[in-house]
């Protein structure tokens, strides 16, 4: 008797902190580690979206529904030249959950910097990779 009450307890609990915390949406990147790390492709996500443009986004494109691919490619040419690309895109999921490649809205950003340093070209990506979450938000929820 007492151990089902422990389990319902623990359901009614654990729902309702799940309840309280909304679901993330799916994000994958695909970025050249030389220039950028997931971890901090993911933060510039973050640090892009308030939560009251949070709750817009979601209330206009549904977790179950959208998620978000992001990919910063580029390095050196032989002229010691950076050149950064900078993509992110909004995806469909499949009924699966998973990600279908099928880009519904899109921003590309890029930057060549002559004699840039390796730090100098990260902080390229960086900045792009900014440039282009701003850009497909603004399309995402207009101002």
């Amino acid at each position: 008797m007492h151990t089902r009450f422990a389990i319902a307890a623990t359901l009614l609990i654990g729902g309702a902190a799940a309840a309280a915390a909304p679901a993330p949406y799916v994000f994958v990147d695909h970025s050249s580690a030389a220039l950028l790390e997931a971890a901090d492709a993911r933060a510039i996500w973050m640090a892009q979206v308030d939560d009251s443009q949070r709750a817009r986004i979601r209330e206009l494109y549904p977790v179950s529904k959208w998620g978000f691919v992001s990919q910063v490619q580029g390095g050196f040419t032989p002229d010691k030249i950076c050149v950064v690309t900078a993509r992110v895109m909004m995806v469909p999921r499949s009924r699966g959950g998973r990600l279908d490649f099928k880009p519904t809205k899109s921003a590309t950003t890029f930057t060549a910097r002559p004699d840039a340093t390796l730090e100098q070209c990260r902080s390229a990506a960086s900045d792009k990779l900014t440039q282009a979450v701003q850009s497909l938000l603004t399309s995402l929820i207009a101002p």
